[in-house]
């Protein structure tokens, strides 16, 4: 059977005529029911920490800039006492002002309204009319009220501020791993320079680094802490294994064994004398017994006249002190020329004082093959003398005493000081002991 409408037009008598009511789903039902939890904020809780728990999880839960946009605006209607037990903030906006505030059209804002509450932020309370009004008593509170209900919000503040802190926490997680990701490529490029440098070649080198580039490459688009995770830990693996090739290239194994000096052969009435030692400008001060001649390979070369010992260490026979200038032991700048020969001819004086053995040092580095870098390191590590006096014990060595260069030999003296293990003293008691012995011999 059919009807005719006033328009004259034919329709099933079973259809329904549009009610203009708005339609319900099921995510707006459960909205409901959160909304309807509220009892109040908590004691001391202010409302701006709602909308703030909001703002700081609507990232981590994918809200886009027009919700906040939107949440933010409807926060600015309510009062304080709209969010005490036995209220409700609810706010009642027309639908020209939400258009005009925010910059949309009234399908627009329809689509908006219905996708608030479909993400179970706010409720809406419709007046029998289904327009949104209301009013306030003498004191400031809702007496009746047709709107958006912002109850939802405050039911899950714990669950935003949840959110927001395990975002956080993330974040601070990720910058972590992607600081640890340029340290490791730093730390491979800086091995695989030292590497180049000192003449090491070989097809694990240039894998290493091409390995590590593409990775660092992927690693700048990962967004995933775990997959993040697993890409620096190969970065550093391959770092960790870059350092231990260089390390095992580069330390001969004869510095291992080098000489040792018994300190106390006879116990303790031989054992020699330990006092702090305080640098003075005039260096012959600052020795107890220096050599009073050494030679060289173009002459004989007479040192300064060493000061009178103390009656403290005069007494006993055939006690001899040690010889330190400061970082090692006591040891004159003499006496470093003396070993060190090649130091000489970039001495500006002769009479040198220690920053004229550094300088002299820094350019006897080019003829070792010392890069300015590894310079650098090696007086971060050690202290500008004792990396000068490094440098004149690998000026000693032979050429056939090198497994690979000099430089790489220096390099290697300064990983051991980086670690801990390297003893200039030992080895120039040792090197002091060996000339005497060989100018005693001479002389017989």
């Amino acid at each position: 059977m059919q009807t005719e409408n006033a328009f004259g037009a034919s329709r099933p008598s079973g259809a329904k005529c549009p009610s203009g009511l708005r339609k319900l789903s099921l995510a707006m039902l459960n909205t409901e029911r959160v909304g309807e939890a509220f009892g109040g904020l908590p004691d001391k809780a202010l409302p701006g920490r709602v909308l703030a728990a909001f703002k700081a999880a609507a990232p981590a839960l994918g809200y886009s800039g027009r919700v906040v946009h939107a949440v933010d605006w409807l926060f600015s209607f309510t009062q304080a006492q709209d969010w005490t037990e036995g209220s409700r903030p609810i706010v009642w906006p027309s639908a020209a002002l939400q258009q005009q505030a925010l910059g949309i059209g009234s399908t627009q804002a329809k689509t908006l309204n219905r996708h608030l509450v479909e993400l179970g932020l706010v409720s809406m309370k419709d007046s029998p009319n289904g327009k949104r009004y209301g009013r306030r008593d003498p004191h400031g509170r809702i007496v009746e009220a047709y709107g958006f209900d912002l109850s939802p919000l405050a039911v899950r503040m714990a669950e935003f501020q949840a959110v927001a802190e395990k975002a956080r926490a993330e974040r601070e997680e990720m910058r972590r791993l992607r600081r640890r990701a340029t340290i490791a490529v730093r730390g491979l490029a800086q091995v695989l320079e030292t590497a180049a440098e000192i003449g090491l070649a070989g097809p694990e080198w240039g894998r290493l680094g091409q390995e590590a580039h593409a990775l660092a490459r992927v690693l700048k688009r990962i967004e995933r802490i775990d997959e993040l995770a697993l890409g620096v830990a190969g970065l550093e693996r391959r770092h960790a294994e870059a350092k231990k090739r260089l390390a095992d290239a580069t330390i001969p194994p004869q510095e291992a064994h080098c000489e040792t000096v018994q300190t106390d052969p006879k116990g303790p009435e031989n054992r020699p004398h330990q006092y702090n030692y305080k640098l003075n400008p005039n260096p012959c001060q600052d020795t107890v017994m220096a050599l009073s001649e050494c030679r060289s390979g173009s002459g004989a070369v007479t040192s300064r006249q060493p000061s009178v010992p103390s009656e403290r260490f005069k007494k006993g026979p055939n006690r001899s002190a040690r010889k330190d200038s400061g970082p090692v032991m006591r040891l004159t700048t003499d006496e470093l020329v003396c070993l060190a020969p090649r130091l000489r001819p970039y001495l500006r004086s002769p009479s040198p004082t220690w920053p004229d053995i550094v300088e002299a040092a820094d350019w006897l580095r080019h003829d070792l093959g010392v890069s300015k870098p590894l310079w650098g390191e090696a007086c971060l590590a050690m202290g500008r003398e004792q990396a000068a006096i490094a440098l004149a014990i690998v000026s000693m060595k032979p050429e056939g005493h090198f497994t690979s260069t000099p430089g790489g030999y220096f390099n290697g003296m300064v990983t051991r000081a980086r670690g801990g293990t390297l003893n200039l003293t030992r080895t120039i008691w040792g090197l002091k002991t060996n000339q005497d012995r060989a100018r005693r011999s001479k002389g017989h």
